[in-house]
């Protein structure tokens, strides 16, 4: 069969399977009402609140958001959209999710949902100290102002049905693995992995208890990425030929499956709660391992610099960037291009929405 042929048939056989997920997904939401989304972690989630802290663990600066409205750099950890706004826009609520801390945000923006996040945090709160960013704990002091902010601008009632109606999203594991027991293996000197992802896995639990008590109802929790995958590990701990770390990788799945058990466990003790666990590892394997399936080229490198090792200061207005970057899977060397978390959403929104409602 001709080449030409075959790619016809495959465009051809991915539309239609888009289209009924799009389909799918939609009907899921047609009798569905989400007030808000708010979200808790690391720069997956972080829409800008760093840019309010005293931290180096910033992306406010050229080329980051160079895909964005106006080629601003908002604070998001990509070139244009994050993950936090894929989600936000599919799920029916808004456009773009904002930073708590941006001072110029509008009611109706505030009502409609926040992200508390703060990238370079963890579950691990050692994690936070290593980068000066805004921990959990803190997180939580945040949303429990925004909660006292609602009540003021629309009342008690309004304010509870908010929380109990609205998506919760947390992504928060990665820079545990990451810097505090690979690039700056403290807790490798403590912990085995096994003991550590215990220790991650209860933290974890504990925070979604938290937000619970607090009114969140329906929540998703990400797992933790291939952090051996992620281009500046494979620099790092991936030899020569820059192959995915396994080490890494294992630890993170061991840490994925135990808290897949916990969730589950969690959330047959907590009434009305609705808990989703969110596959962050084996989609990003399955676009990693077959790029050209999802239009994509390059899933080994960053985008910006030479797409190995750069990233937050690193990745600035010195560094070149890739000429076309709907074509990489990374931004930079830790975070997705904006073509990559699309398409992350895609996979994983109708999971999402069938757990969650």
């Amino acid at each position: 069969m001709p080449p030409s042929v075959m790619n016809v048939i495959l465009y051809y056989l991915f539309s239609t399977l888009y289209i009924c997920y799009s389909k799918d997904t939609v009907n899921l939401l047609e009798n569905v009402s989400i007030p808000a989304v708010i979200a808790f972690g690391d720069s997956y989630l972080d829409q800008g609140n760093n840019n309010y802290i005293n931290t180096i663990t910033k992306a406010n600066f050229y080329p980051y958001g160079k895909d964005f409205v106006d080629g601003k750099a908002t604070g998001r950890f990509t070139n244009g959209k994050s993950l936090a706004d894929f989600f936000v826009k599919a799920l029916g609520v808004k456009e773009y999710l904002p930073a708590y801390l941006e001072p110029l945000i509008q009611d109706h923006d505030f009502q409609t949902g926040v992200s508390f996040a703060s990238g370079g945090t963890g579950y691990d709160p050692l994690t936070p100290k290593i980068t000066s960013v805004i921990p959990l704990s803190g997180q939580i002091e945040m949303f429990k102002q925004y909660i006292e902010k609602l009540k003021k601008m629309v009342g008690e009632d309004a304010t509870q049905n908010i929380l109990t109606k609205s998506v919760y999203l947390i992504s928060a594991s990665t820079n545990d693995f990451f810097i505090s027991y690979s690039t700056v293996p403290i807790r490798k000197v403590e912990y085995d992995v096994p003991t550590y992802d215990k220790m991650l896995v209860k933290l974890a639990v504990n925070f979604v208890q938290e937000i619970y008590k607090l009114g969140a109802r329906r929540i998703g929790v990400l797992s933790g990425p291939p952090v051996g995958c992620l281009p500046a590990q494979r620099t790092l701990a991936g030899g020569a030929l820059r192959t995915c770390s396994e080490m890494d990788n294992k630890a993170v799945q061991l840490f994925n499956a135990m808290l897949k058990q916990q969730l589950q466990v969690l959330a047959s003790n907590l009434p009305q709660a609705r808990i989703a666990f969110v596959d962050f590892y084996n989609p990003l394997i399955r676009i990693i391992e077959a790029p050209h399936q999802y239009g994509l080229e390059v899933t080994d490198k960053g985008c910006c610099g030479t797409g190995e090792i750069e990233t937050l200061v690193l990745c600035n207005k010195l560094s070149t960037t890739c000429l076309d970057d709907s074509k990489f899977f990374f931004w930079d060397s830790i975070h997705l291009s904006e073509k990559g978390c699309d398409i992350f959403v895609n996979q994983v929104l109708q999971d999402l929405v069938t757990n969650l409602f």
